[in-house]
């Protein structure tokens, strides 16, 4: 029997599917119940996942993380790959419970064989989607008084963080960049949305025309849209700095660099949607003050 649990576009999901295995004598096709027990081994093949299990207060459930989860400390962090999941090293850990960052496709499937429940906790594309997702979580785990608490906080702090932006800097447009590529991310993604609630304006969302939410833009267009911040998001991945933006030919002239508002953050807080965000957020919101004293 496979329970597998979706969480999609803010939108709780409970899809049940039983996959028909000789030793139960089911039938393929049939329905079940979710399983009512809370998991006791829990494997986390997403570093979001992985914080949010932790913060909710379900870190003593978990007996394995990916090779990516490295926060927080204490995480049980091992070689699994989400990348390249391996199902028998994950299902070595006993676990009555993984959660993947996507839908599970194969790695579902093949782990519904051995008879282990996957959640799906796919990338999100709000706050609201990263507050249901840990709602879910809190849920399965037997944690939803603590759950609930965490998302109380996260909305508090942001609410605050909000607040405390200068006026004269909202509106202020930025570049978000994923990599030295200049791949960045829209105001319809997750990250957009958390800057969006800062009251930032995003020079990417013109470029988007396949509305994918990461556009690969241009020197030559980030140059002429001359954003007033430049965050980047590469800065441990790929060692991008002020310094480095500021070397490359015709940079100089952006006004983010002339006015000191290149701002590096933490590539992983950055990128993932649990409580760290935050601390995302917080580290935009200060920068653009200091942003604001220089110019």
């Amino acid at each position: 029997m496979r329970i597998r649990i979706r969480v999609a576009a803010g939108v709780a999901v409970l899809a049940v599917f039983v996959t028909a295995v000789a030793a139960c004598g089911g039938n393929a096709g049939e329905t079940a119940k979710p399983a009512e027990e809370t998991p006791a081994r829990i494997v986390s093949l997403s570093p979001t996942a992985t914080e949010m299990l932790f913060a909710i207060g379900a870190g003593d459930q978990v007996v394995a993380v990916d090779d990516q989860s490295n926060f927080p400390e204490e995480a049980p962090k091992t070689d699994l790959s989400a990348f390249k999941p391996n199902v028998e090293a994950i299902a070595s850990y006993k676990p009555d419970l993984v959660v993947v960052s996507d839908a599970g496709g194969e790695l579902a499937d093949s782990l519904a064989k051995v008879k282990i429940t996957t959640f799906s906790a796919p990338a999100a594309t709000s706050l609201d989607d990263a507050y249901h997702q840990l709602r879910e979580l809190g849920d399965i785990t037997g944690h939803r008084a603590e759950a609930a608490k965490v998302v109380a906080s996260m909305k508090q702090r942001l609410a605050a963080v909000a607040a405390a932006v200068p006026a004269g800097a909202k509106g202020a447009t930025y570049y978000h960049e994923l990599d030295p590529n200049y791949f960045s991310a829209t105001s319809k993604t997750f990250i957009g949305s958390v800057y969006a609630l800062l009251g930032l304006k995003n020079i990417a969302d013109p470029a988007d025309t396949a509305g994918g939410g990461y556009p690969q833009l241009s020197a030559e267009f980030i140059v002429h849209a001359d954003p007033d911040v430049i965050f980047l998001a590469d800065s441990k991945c790929c060692q991008q700095s002020a310094a480095t933006v500021a070397a490359r030919d015709g940079w100089a002239g952006i006004a983010a660099v002339r006015n000191g508002a290149v701002v590096a953050l933490d590539d992983d807080i950055a990128s993932r949607w649990g409580p760290r965000t935050v601390e995302f957020a917080e580290a935009v919101a200060t920068s653009l003050t200091t942003a604001r004293k220089a110019a």
